[in-house]
């Protein structure tokens, strides 16, 4: 925990859904993330009254990285063109071009719906996708953290 006095500390990003539950599996499936104790998947043909409200994925450590938050009704990003923009998207690394290719693949059989292509950009190699609710998300290249894309 960050014990500089005066600043928050950033516990997580939350993405509003219709689907809370199914967007939650997109993104523990694509990150290799888990959920946070009483927030699993009930049994088939259970109730689950976490995955109709609010559901947190954590990393292997016990992290919080990321929330989803069940709503009546959400308009989808129009972005890149249209009148509804993205409004926030998350930014996705990895270290080589092969391994992006490999990603590609994962997000799309996981649901994940292209929707630009600069793989080829030699400054800057990255896909920008919309998950299963429509939010965008980019997978880049990159060799830090803050290199994120422009």
């Amino acid at each position: 925990m960050d014990t500089r006095q005066g600043f928050p500390e950033l516990l997580q990003v939350v993405l509003d859904c219709t689907d809370a539950r199914g967007l939650a599996e997109f993104y523990r499936e694509l990150l290799g993330l888990q959920y946070r104790p009483g927030h699993e998947p009930p049994a088939a043909g259970e109730p689950d009254p976490a995955g109709s409200d609010w559901l947190v994925l954590q990393d292997p450590s016990g992290t919080t990285r990321v929330a989803f938050q069940q709503v009546a009704a959400l308009p989808r990003a129009t972005w890149p063109e249209g009148p509804i923009p993205q409004q926030l998207h998350l930014d996705l690394m990895v270290p080589t071009a092969q391994d992006l290719e490999a990603q590609h693949e994962r997000a799309l059989v996981l649901g994940a719906r292209l929707l630009q292509d600069r793989f080829d950009d030699p400054e800057e190699p990255l896909r920008v996708y919309a998950d299963t609710a429509g939010h965008p998300f980019c997978i880049f290249v990159g060799g830090s953290p803050a290199d994120g894309p422009t």
